[in-house]
């Protein structure tokens, strides 16, 4: 991953414009320290286009520098991301096309195609990305966002009329009028004025039929090998994030033996020698001293035989970093600030090594309802829906810690459980096969199935209870940030929460002061808005909320918080404080009106 940034349609002279937008870009240079680009060109009407890139080589580090062009040079692209499909894509386009490639990177199929096939395209790429193009030979230009947002985008408008693209809103947020996230799966077109929707699986929609296929768990297997297979594309050295959790060891497990493969089928040959990769795949976790993620981690890197890095970290060294993990996240959402510290902290360790690219086991909880709170879902309806709502937002929240607490370190992170092929399997059988059944059918069950057999990872870890990031590192992580938080905000200043912060109050100390930190460094309301809010337990949405009147009894995002599911709920403070009022709460529960097998409040979100 790279960074990116333009700004289009200035009225700026060509030497103010030039500097003005290196001096915004450089603000990103943490994403790609391997080299910066800029080409100035003709706009609209007379104005103006400055295409900037930050890039962190990993395919083609020696003629991918960016930006790239088309044969003519009119068309000039900055992408951030990878294109798994390129070489297949090149074969789309004339021998002669193909002849006039200046480099070998994925992204240059990107210039030719907008060429070829307008903004259609973008349909064809297969791999995360954010990108910008612009055409000086018609004055249009567009920007579009992979489907889910694995890749952040933002998109901001000037004072004098000119539109910015970034990947970090610290490019433009005081550069611009008004600012705000570019959605996941649109493209933004000149020619529209606006944006439109590019990525329509079937799957998608709220109100589309809840799927009735059979699980075929070969199919699964199979579309998730492939899904990683295709991400180990690089010409850098690469490892594996590794927590000792269910998702990052299956890719860990399904990268080795991939790796393995082709080692014996490719030893002898020049191309596999010259390839920068490791001899032996790598891996790495962080916690805490008291981390039960740390030992779960050696285990799996014993049994498939990584060369394994667990570090460790202090609680001090967590809250003297807060406010820069808090200045390069950009936002203010609890969950992803208390997972995205450790995070930030091994990116740092990993980059220190060499390793330039890791794969990791982000949106598998999404597709397979793997939080702990699904286990409360009513129904297999409700189940479905809220994958839905969760994958639709993930990009606020754990691919957004998964970018930017790596990109921070010049990191790139690739995330095979979000492969629009592996995506297509997922989510289209009966997700009653997702549902949990007390004593028979654990989270995740549906994908722990399909590794079952094959000896991929020991059965204590394929079956182990899902551990949220932030406590897995140690559950001493969020009772310290708690205890910090008390002591930084006082009682004075968190009763007028709602006078300073009007929206999206916080509704704890520890939220305020996250909002403090953030509000110090964006200001503006636009700003303020790019970070959702509402209730949530255990990561759930508010939606999810209905399901059981505990809930908002206990709505902290910890994984501890689910009574009764999570094995050390009971140590939990604020599960200590609820579980006074939870058998009153399932009383009131049994009580209420059913829909369809739904509490007929949680029936009303769809209706």
């Amino acid at each position: 991953m790279c960074g990116i940034f333009a700004i289009l349609m200035s009225t700026m002279d060509e030497s103010t414009l030039r500097a003005r937008a290196l001096e915004l870009s450089k603000r990103i240079r943490h994403r790609g320290p391997d080299w910066s680009g800029i080409h100035v060109q003709s706009g609209k009407n007379g104005t103006l286009n400055a295409i900037c890139h930050e890039r962190l080589s990993i395919v083609d580090p020696f003629s991918g520098k960016q930006p790239l062009f088309d044969v003519t040079g009119k068309v000039c692209v900055s992408v951030n991301g990878e294109i798994y499909n390129h070489m297949e894509l090149r074969k789309e386009l004339d021998e002669e096309t193909v002849s006039h490639f200046r480099t070998q990177s994925d992204c240059e199929p990107i210039a030719h195609l907008y060429k070829r096939f307008g903004e259609s395209f973008v349909a064809k790429l297969d791999g995360m990305f954010a990108f910008i193009v612009s055409d000086a030979a018609t004055g249009e230009f567009m920007a579009a966002r992979d489907p889910l947002g694995i890749c952040p985008l933002y998109i901001g408008h000037g004072p004098d009329g000119s539109v910015m693209f970034g990947s970090e809103m610290k490019v433009m947020w005081d550069a611009c009028n008004h600012f705000e996230v570019f959605p996941p799966g649109h493209i933004y077109s000149s020619k529209l004025g606006g944006f439109k929707r590019w990525y329509h699986p079937s799957w998608f929609p709220e109100d589309s039929p809840i799927p009735t296929a059979p699980l075929d768990l070969d199919k699964l297997k199979d579309a998730l090998e492939k899904a990683v297979e295709k991400r180990l594309m690089s010409d850098v050295p690469f490892g594996v994030l590794l927590s000792g959790g269910l998702d990052s060891s299956l890719v860990a497990s399904i990268a080795s033996r991939i790796l393995d493969r082709q080692r014996a089928q490719q030893a002898s040959s020049k191309e596999y020698q010259s390839k920068a990769w490791f001899p032996r795949l790598h891996s790495f976790s962080i916690g805490l001293p008291d981390s039960p993620d740390l030992a779960a981690a050696q285990k799996v890197a014993d049994f498939l035989g990584t060369v394994h890095h667990g570090f460790t970290f202090e609680l001090q060294e967590g809250l003297d970093s807060l406010k820069d993990v808090i200045y390069h996240l950009e936002t203010y959402d609890v969950t992803t600030i208390r997972a995205s510290t450790p995070m930030y902290f091994l990116a740092r360790k990993i980059k220190s090594m060499g390793v330039k690219m890791v794969l990791s086991g982000e949106g598998a909880d999404e597709v397979f309802g793997g939080y702990l709170y699904f286990h409360k879902a009513p129904n297999r309806e409700e189940l479905h829906r809220e994958t839905q709502r969760k994958l639709k937002l993930l990009h606020m929240y754990d691919l957004l810690r998964a970018n930017k607490s790596t990109q921070a370190w010049g990191l790139e992170a690739r995330v095979p459980f979000l492969d629009k092929e592996f995506l297509e399997v997922a989510m289209h059988f009966d997700p009653q096969e997702k549902m949990c059944v007390p004593g028979k059918r654990i989270e995740k069950w549906p994908i722990r199935a399909a590794f079952a057999e094959g000896n991929y990872l020991p059965d204590d870890i394929l079956w182990r209870q899902k551990e949220q990031f932030s406590d897995g590192v140690g559950y001493s992580w969020i009772d310290g940030l708690k205890d910090y938080a008390e002591k930084q905000i006082s009682d004075h200043q968190f009763q007028g929460a709602r006078f300073q912060f009007p929206y999206n109050t916080p509704q704890t100390k520890e939220a305020y002061l996250f909002r403090q930190i953030f509000h110090s460094f964006f200001p503006q309301h636009s700003a303020t808005q790019t970070v959702p809010g509402g209730p949530s337990i255990a990561c759930s949405t508010p939606a999810a909320i209905l399901w059981d009147q505990s809930f908002s009894a206990n709505a902290d995002a910890s994984g501890r918080a689910m009574l009764g599911v999570h094995l050390q709920s009971k140590e939990f403070d604020d599960a200590k404080k609820a579980s006074a009022t939870s058998a009153a709460a399932d009383q009131t529960q049994k009580g209420q009106p059913m829909t369809n097998g739904t509490p007929a409040a949680a029936a009303a979100v769809h209706t």
